[in-house]
């Protein structure tokens, strides 16, 4: 099996997939024919924020559900990859205990490698097919990644994980969490972005790109509206 071209495994794995979905799926699955149109969807749609606690919801549930966080979105975005034959693969990006992770799918496009993401802050977002290299995109977060003091927190990011080791019917469609499959993907290789001594000297966000993280798509319901302050206004 391991040595047959991979088209031809993504082949068999896309009918597995075709042979699961009920025609909405298919309508919806059919249109998101390009990594692009399957960002904008993700982009589209609202944001998961845990408002019942924390979910790991299939793409199905997130169709049903109407909305995604990161991980549900990459999930979703490799699942749409999967339907038109494309491999399904995500990256997890790690950071320090005192930040969150983030999960992005990524594809390739004549042999270069591009992500989709799902955030609702102006960062970590999609990234064109330019890179020649996972590594090579991986660290294209790296200067932006940080904590709302500024201090930067990405450490390591995962070799590309394929979901093609599962059975299509296990996350696609599952109406249960995917809590496995994310832990499956937390304790895959992870390489470090740099030595720890290195890391430790990084420079502090400076003020103005500190801002760049207050923008959101969505706005968080528990969080009232921030009103600008008078002072911001005027230094404008």
């Amino acid at each position: 099996m391991h040595s047959a071209p991979i088209h031809s495994l993504m082949s068999t794995y896309r009918q597995r997939l075709h042979a699961l979905l009920s025609p909405r799926e298919h309508r919806l699955f059919a249109r998101l024919d390009t990594p692009q149109k399957i960002q904008t969807f993700l982009d589209r749609l609202p944001v998961n924020f845990g408002l019942n606690g924390d979910t790991a919801m299939s793409p199905r549930s997130v169709l049903n559900a109407r909305m995604a966080h990161c991980a549900e979105g990459a999930v979703f975005a490799a699942a749409a990859l999967a339907y038109h034959g494309r491999p399904p693969l995500l990256m997890d990006i790690r950071a320090l205990p005192s930040d969150q992770d983030h999960i992005i799918a990524l594809f390739r496009e004549g042999g270069l490698w591009g992500a989709i993401s799902k955030t609702n802050h102006a960062i970590l977002r999609w990234r064109d097919p330019i890179y020649r290299s996972p590594r090579e995109l991986a660290m294209t977060y790296a200067h932006e990644y940080a904590l709302p003091s500024g201090k930067k927190s990405m450490l390591s990011f995962s070799k590309p994980f394929s979901l093609g080791r599962y059975a299509p019917r296990s996350w696609v469609i599952a109406p249960e969490d995917l809590d496995q499959l994310l832990v499956d993907l937390d304790a895959s290789p992870h390489l470090p972005i740099a030595p720890r001594r290195v890391l430790r000297k990084r420079r502090r966000m400076s003020r103005v790109e500190m801002l760049s993280q207050e923008v959101v798509e969505w706005q968080d319901p528990r969080k009232p509206k921030r009103k600008m302050a008078r002072k911001r206004k005027a230094r404008r």
